[in-house]
């Protein structure tokens, strides 16, 4: 299983919860984890932003029976293969997500989706949420 200590991913709740990235000073990047250099000028000054969490899908996969992290075995079990997709923000950042509310011959690069925040995973007694993404209801 991918561990990921109690503290590591409270750390990353604004991210996780929130969409909270953080612009670069410098050259106004968004970056999504805030990185301790910015990924285009390499300042180091940055200033909190929420993201919209709308965006189109860049690329994605599908992961199928077998393919899933031990964490997501029980999820899989429950509904099959499932879509993890490369999300273009409007902002600028790519993140990765899992999709949800859809099916699979509506997953393709370049449709409007929206975050939404659900139920990850369980890990040790611990529920575990953050973003999905699903198709954009209205743009």
């Amino acid at each position: 299983m991918a561990y990921v200590s109690i503290p590591t991913y409270s750390r990353s709740l604004p991210q996780r919860y929130a969409l909270v990235g953080a612009k670069c000073n410098s050259c106004g990047i968004v970056n999504i984890p805030r990185t301790l250099n910015c990924l285009k000028c390499g300042a180091t000054q940055f200033e909190p932003v929420r993201l919209s969490g709308k965006g189109n899908i860049y690329s994605y996969t599908t992961i199928s029976r077998g393919a899933s992290p031990p964490e997501f075995a029980t999820q899989q079990t429950l509904v099959g293969s499932y879509h993890v997709a490369v999300v273009e923000l409007e902002e600028g950042p790519k993140i990765v997500a899992q999709m949800a509310d859809c099916k699979s011959e509506e997953v393709k690069i370049g449709l409007p989706v929206e975050a939404t925040f659900r139920r990850i995973y369980e890990d040790e007694g611990t529920i575990r949420y953050g973003v999905k993404f699903r198709p954009a209801r209205t743009r």
